[in-house]
């Protein structure tokens, strides 16, 4: 918690004046971390990428088109990013499972009120979430902005969508990058220890997962509570 932002509150207590959730997907509503190692390691061997140079890149919460970028010369860039789209939407079957949480969660949200945010292409972010059975009302995806997190282009598209102040929306994340993105959109971050450890985290509030989370949601917006 920052002491900074006098508007916030303790974990445990209500995180007021609230109007929308953004959600990351992978890490927070849904867990394909499996599915994503199996394809990029898949990916790498196929375009002869040395595991040194696969290993000092961050996958996580990153688009797939900035990670090739830091290991493929521009020509070979659109082709290597149609396969590894590819290999991940052919790998989404029994490759992709909700998070705790995710489904009680989501259900108390009227549709308005919250959208996915993700650094997966439409099809593949679709894809994972129909394989768990998640009706999205909204969703921005890599293909939807030209600078993806940590820039906050991708919050702040969904906080235009949804007809939101950014600052009345509270971004839900588990990785780095997308709690910087969310920070720089100027709205309250909760992050969720799912793949990275709290001191990894920089966040107003810190969960394990969403099962720590609950909303009550009113006519004039919603109240959040949190029990890290």
């Amino acid at each position: 918690m920052k002491p900074s932002d006098a508007h916030d509150t303790p974990a445990g207590a209500g995180l007021t004046r609230v109007d929308a959730l953004l959600f990351d997907n992978d890490g927070t509503l849904v867990s394909s971390m499996e599915s994503v190692r199996r394809c990029w390691t898949r990916w790498a061997r196929e375009h002869g990428i040395t595991e040194e140079a696969f290993a000092a890149v961050e996958l996580h919460g990153r688009p797939a088109a900035e990670i090739i970028a830091e290991l493929l010369p521009a020509e070979a860039r659109p082709a290597a990013l149609a396969r590894i789209e590819d290999l991940e939407v052919e790998d989404v079957v029994g490759g992709v499972v909700l998070l705790p949480g995710t489904e009680e969660l989501l259900s108390t949200l009227p549709a308005g009120r919250w959208a996915v945010v993700t650094s997966a292409t439409r099809p593949l972010a679709e894809a994972r979430l129909r394989e768990v059975g998640v009706d999205f009302p909204e969703l921005v995806a890599a293909d939807d902005v030209t600078r993806g997190k940590p820039d906050p282009e991708p919050f702040l598209l969904a906080a235009a969508r949804l007809g939101v102040d950014p600052a009345r929306c509270v971004v839900f994340e588990d990785a780095p990058a997308g709690l910087a993105a969310g920070r720089a959109a100027g709205m309250r971050t909760v992050a969720l220890t799912t793949t990275h450890t709290a001191a990894e985290l920089d966040a107003d509030v810190v969960v394990r997962d969403l099962s720590a989370v609950s909303a009550q949601v009113t006519d004039a917006g919603m109240t959040i509570r949190t029990d890290g």
